[in-house]
C-alpha cells in the first residue's frame, strides 16, 4: 500500500509541476500550492510528507492550489493508486465550500476529474490546468437557465450577402467576401436551422453538455454553428470557442464564414503556432493535425482554455488519435456531421470480418454518437437530405448510369478475363475486378469513352451555354492526369480557340496551389473568368479533376455535373461526394449586364447530373441518402478474386513472375525483437524520403490520409531502388505489435510521440472503457482489467466467453476460472459487447 501511495504522489507532484504550479517561490513567483492542515515542507524534494500519502502525524493532506493573490483557488484531492478519486468527492467538495473554492481537481495519479462546482459533475481530463486557464476560465460564471430561455428566433443570425458594390471589378477584388456570398439579399436562419437550436436548448435543459447535429451536405451547419456559438457566447456560458475542422481549406473557409456572421460582436482568429492571437479571440479555428503535430495540445493549451467545443464533420475529425485532442478540453461539446445513421442496418454486427469494408466505418459511427451523448444513435437534431428536398431547399441528382463493354465485364462476378501472351511466349489469362481500375488494369479507350460521354451529356451552364462547373473524381492522382487530358484535348475540338489547356485542372495535393484552386473555383476565377459572356462571372476553368480534395465540406453552389469515374465503396465517401452537388443556386447572382439578365429565363439550378460509370448508385440501393441501404457482398472466391485490396505488383511489371529461379546463397539468423541496426537505419532512411515528399507531407498536414496511404503504396513501398516493404518497417520499428501504415507515418511526422507498445494500447483501450463506464468500487477494477485484456488479445479465451464453454477456463493459463470469477457479473458481457463495438482487434497482432 506504502508503494501505491508514494508512486501516486510522485506521478501527482510532476502533473502539477508540469502545469506551472509551484511548492516554492522561483524569482519573483510565490509559491501557489499549499498542503493542509498545516503541513510544513523542509526539503524540495518532498521527503517531508513520508511514505503514506494521504496520513500525517497532523492528518489528511490536501492541497490547496492558490491564485496570484495568494488566496484559495483550487481543492486537489489527492488518493492512493488503488483508490477511485471519486471516492473523495464529497470531501473535496466540503473543503472548498469551507475555502470559498469553486474548483476541485480530484486524482489518484493515473486518473484525474476537474470539478466546477457551479457547472455539474467532475470531467475526466489527462493533465492539470494551469493558474493562467483557470483564472480565464473562472471569468464565464455559467448560467445555464439564460442558455436555455434565450429566445432564437429567425433573425438571431442575419447576413447581409453580397453588398450593393459600384462594379464588377469591386466585387472582383472583395478578398475577404466568404465563399457563400452572392447578393445583396437578407439571409436569415431557416426554420429547421432554429429547430436545432432548440433541439439543443432542450438536450441542455436536461442537464446534457454534449451536442451532435446531423445535417445533410448544403444545409448550412456552419451558419447554425455560428447561432451555437452566439448563443453561448451572448448568454455567458462561454468566454472563448474551438472550432475544430480536418482539412486546411475549411479551416479558412470557417473563419471567412464567422467573421460575415459575427464580426460585429466577436473576433475569430485560425490558431498558428508561436503566436497569442487565439488568447485575445472568442472564436479560435484550427486544424485537429495542427493540435497533434508533436501534442501540441498539450504542450501548449490547457484542458480550461475553451468552453466550447464543435467539431466540424465529427465523424472524420474525432477518428482515431484526433479524439483525444477534442477530449482533452472540458466544457460543452458540439459535433456537426453529414453522416447517415442507417446506411449499415443489414450489417451483421454479431458476426463481424475485417473483409467486410463497412466495419471500420460502423465503429467510427457508433463512436461518434457515443461521443457526443448519443448512446441511441439518435443525434441531438437530425435534418436529412430527404428533408431537405422535400422543403425546397436541395437538390436531388439525376443519376446517369453509364457502363461500356470493359466495365460492365469488371463489374461481373466473373470480372474482365484477360488473355495474352506472357514474357515466355506461352498463351496465358488473368482475371480483373473494378477494384483494379487504374491500378493494375489500364484501359485508354475506357478513359476516352468516359470523357466523351460525360461532356456530350453534361449539363450546361444555364446563363453562358458552356459545359456547367463540374468536378470529376478519379481513381489516383496519375489517373486524374491522364483524365484532364482528355478532356482538354477535347475541348480544343468542341470548343475551338475557347480554350487553351484550361478547360479542365487537375486538382490533387502533388500539384501547387492544389488549395488554392480549389478556393478559385468556387469564387469563379479558377485560370480567369468570363470566358463566353465578359459580363458573367464564372470560371474559366470548368471541370476540376480530383482524387478526394473537393469533398468533405466543399462549399461551392453552382456546380451542375458531378462524374464518378471510379469505384466508391465507403458509404461516407458516397454521401460526401453527391453532396457537392445538392445545393441550389441562382446564377443570376454572377451577372453583371442587366439586358442579359432580363434575356435569361432559367438562371436557377434545379438540377445536377451524377454520372456513374462502375454502378455505384446500383451496389448502394440508393433511394434517399437517409434511406441507403447497402448490399452484403458475394461469397468470394479466392481463385479469381483477391479481396478489397490486391497486393502491389512486383516491381517491373504488371503480373507475377512464373519463370524459374535459382538460389545462389543461404544463411540463416534468428533476428530478436530489437532488429538488426540496419533494419533501424532503414526505418530512419524511410523517414527522410517520407519527410522530403511535399506531396505527402502537404497531404498529411491536410489529414488527407486517405491519399497519402494510397500514394505512399503505390509510389513509396516496394520499389525496386530501397525495396522498403511494410513489413520490413515493422519489424525495424521494434514493436510487440503489427503496426499499421497510418502508425508509422504519424510517427514519422511527429504526430505521436512513440510507437504504443501492445501493453501499451491495451492500457489507453481500457482507460476509454473506464471513462464511458465508470466502475464504482476501486477494488474491481483489477479483476476487471485482467478479463479486458484476456479477451482483447487472447483468441481462445474470446472463443471460450462467446461460445459459454467456461469449463475450458479450467486448463486456461493465461485467464482462468478464478479470473473469470472475480470479475462482477454485469462486466462478463459487457466487456465483450463493448469491445466488438469499439475496439479493433487487428492492431493488437504480433
Amino acid at each position: 500500500m506504502a508503494n501505491k501511495e508514494a508512486t501516486s504522489r510522485i506521478k501527482i507532484n510532476k502533473l502539477l509541476e508540469d502545469a506551472a504550479w509551484r511548492f516554492f517561490a522561483e524569482g519573483s513567483s510565490p509559491a501557489n500550492i499549499r498542503l493542509e492542515p498545516s503541513v510544513t515542507i523542509k526539503s524540495a524534494d518532498l521527503d517531508a510528507l513520508g511514505e503514506d500519502f494521504e496520513k500525517t502525524t497532523k492528518g489528511a493532506i490536501d492541497f490547496l492550489l492558490l491564485d496570484t493573490k495568494s488566496f484559495p483557488f483550487i481543492v486537489l484531492e489527492a488518493k492512493s493508486e488503488d483508490k477511485n478519486p471519486l471516492v473523495g468527492k464529497e470531501q473535496a467538495r466540503k473543503y472548498a465550500k469551507s475555502q470559498n473554492c469553486r474548483f476541485v481537481i480530484l486524482s489518484n495519479g493515473n486518473l484525474h476529474y476537474f470539478w466546477d462546482l457551479e457547472r455539474g459533475n467532475p470531467y475526466m481530463i489527462t493533465s492539470f490546468p494551469t493558474p493562467d486557464s483557470v483564472i480565464g476560465y473562472q471569468q464565464v460564471t455559467p448560467h445555464p437557465q439564460r442558455l436555455i430561455d434565450d429566445e432564437v428566433g429567425d433573425d438571431y443570425i442575419v447576413l447581409t450577402l453580397r453588398p450593393n458594390y459600384q462594379s464588377e471589378a469591386a466585387w472582383r477584388n472583395e478578398a475577404e467576401r466568404p465563399t457563400f456570398v452572392r447578393d445583396n439579399k437578407l439571409r436569415f436562419l431557416r426554420p429547421y436551422q432554429l429547430k436545432a437550436i432548440h433541439a439543443l436548448q432542450r438536450a441542455a435543459n436536461e442537464g446534457k453538455d454534449r451536442f451532435l447535429f446531423e445535417m445533410a451536405t448544403g444545409t448550412g451547419k456552419t451558419l447554425t454553428a455560428a447561432a451555437v456559438i452566439k448563443l453561448f457566447l451572448r448568454s455567458g456560458n462561454a468566454r472563448r470557442v474551438l472550432f475544430l475542422v480536418d482539412r486546411l481549406e475549411l479551416e479558412d473557409q470557417a473563419k471567412k464564414a464567422f467573421k460575415a456572421l459575427l464580426s460585429a460582436d466577436f473576433q475569430t482568429v485560425i490558431y498558428k503556432e508561436n503566436r497569442d492571437d487565439w488568447q485575445h479571440a472568442e472564436i479560435v479555428v484550427t486544424t485537429v493535425q495542427s493540435l497533434l503535430f508533436n501534442n501540441k495540445y498539450q504542450r501548449l493549451f490547457s484542458p480550461t482554455d475553451f468552453d466550447l467545443v464543435i467539431s466540424d464533420e465529427a465523424h472524420r475529425s474525432i477518428g482515431g488519435n484526433a479524439r483525444a485532442v477534442f477530449d482533452y478540453f472540458i466544457g460543452y461539446k458540439l459535433g456537426l456531421t453529414a453522416t447517415p445513421k442507417d446506411y449499415l442496418k443489414r450489417f451483421d454486427h454479431s458476426n463481424p470480418t475485417t473483409r467486410d469494408p463497412r466495419e471500420a466505418e460502423r465503429r467510427l459511427l457508433l463512436d461518434t454518437y457515443r461521443t457526443f451523448g448519443c448512446e441511441s444513435s439518435e443525434p441531438t437534431f437530425r435534418y436529412s437530405l430527404l428533408d431537405g428536398v422535400d422543403a425546397g431547399y436541395l437538390i436531388n441528382p439525376t443519376v446517369v448510369d453509364a457502363r461500356t463493354d470493359i466495365t460492365t465485364q469488371l463489374l461481373s462476378d466473373k470480372g474482365y478475363i484477360a488473355s495474352f501472351t506472357d514474357e515466355t511466349g506461352e498463351d496465358t489469362t488473368e482475371v480483373f475486378q473494378q477494384r483494379e481500375y487504374e491500378k493494375r488494369f489500364f484501359a485508354d479507350a475506357t478513359n476516352q469513352l468516359f470523357c466523351k460521354t460525360f461532356l456530350e451529356n453534361a449539363l450546361r451552364d444555364p446563363v453562358s451555354g458552356e459545359v456547367g462547373k463540374s468536378i470529376v473524381f478519379a481513381v489516383s492522382q496519375n489517373h486524374a492526369a491522364k483524365i484532364a487530358q482528355i478532356l482538354n484535348q477535347m475541348a480544343d475540338r468542341m470548343f475551338p480557340g475557347k480554350y487553351h489547356s484550361d478547360f479542365a485542372v487537375q486538382v490533387t495535393s502533388q500539384i501547387p496551389d492544389a488549395q488554392q484552386f480549389t478556393i478559385n473555383f468556387a469564387n469563379n476565377n479558377l485560370l480567369g473568368s468570363a470566358n463566353f459572356l465578359p459580363a458573367y462571372k464564372t470560371s474559366n476553368a470548368r471541370i476540376c479533376v480530383t482524387v478526394g480534395m473537393m469533398t468533405t465540406g466543399y462549399d461551392c453552389t453552382d456546380i451542375l455535373n458531378l462524374g464518378l469515374f471510379r469505384p466508391v465503396f465507403s458509404p461516407t465517401d458516397f454521401i460526401q461526394i453527391k453532396g457537392r452537388g445538392t445545393r441550389k443556386h441562382d446564377f443570376l447572382e454572377q451577372l453583371f449586364d442587366d439586358t442579359i439578365r432580363d434575356g435569361v429565363l432559367q438562371p436557377q439550378k434545379t438540377a445536377f447530373k451524377l454520372f456513374d460509370f462502375f454502378a455505384t448508385c446500383e451496389f448502394f440501393e440508393e433511394k434517399f441518402i437517409y434511406d441507403e441501404v447497402i448490399k452484403l457482398p458475394q461469397p468470394r472466391d479466392k481463385r479469381t478474386d483477391p479481396g478489397p485490396y490486391p497486393p502491389p505488383p512486383p516491381p517491373g511489371g504488371m503480373y507475377e513472375h512464373k519463370g524459374d529461379d535459382l538460389i545462389a546463397s543461404i544463411s540463416e539468423e534468428v533476428i530478436g525483437r530489437e532488429g538488426m541496426k540496419i533494419d533501424r537505419m532503414f526505418f530512419q532512411k524511410f523517414e527522410d524520403v517520407v519527410r522530403e515528399n511535399k506531396m505527402i507531407a502537404t497531404a498529411v498536414e491536410a489529414g488527407q490520409w486517405d491519399k497519402v496511404i494510397d500514394y505512399v503504396n503505390r509510389e513509396v513501398l516496394d520499389k525496386p531502388e530501397e525495396y522498403y516493404t511494410l513489413e520490413k518497417l515493422r519489424k525495424a520499428a521494434a514493436v510487440d505489435r503489427r503496426l499499421t501504415l497510418r502508425e508509422i507515418l504519424e510517427k514519422v511526422f511527429g504526430l505521436i510521440p512513440s510507437f504504443k507498445s501492445k501493453d501499451e494500447l491495451l492500457e489507453e483501450e481500457f482507460a476509454k472503457f473506464v471513462a464511458d463506464y465508470k466502475p464504482g468500487e476501486a477494488r474491481d477494477i483489477p479483476a476487471i482489467k485482467t478479463y479486458f485484456k484476456a479477451y482483447v488479445t487472447n483468441d481462445m479465451v474470446r472463443h471460450i466467453i462467446e461460445t459459454g464453454s467456461f469449463t475450458d477456463l479450467a486448463t486456461n493459463a493465461s485467464f482462468t476460472t478464478r479470473d473469470y470469477r472475480a470479475v462482477p457479473e454485469k462486466y462478463r458481457t459487457l466487456i465483450p459487447n463493448y469491445v466488438k463495438d469499439y475496439v479493433q482487434l487487428n492492431q493488437f497482432v504480433s
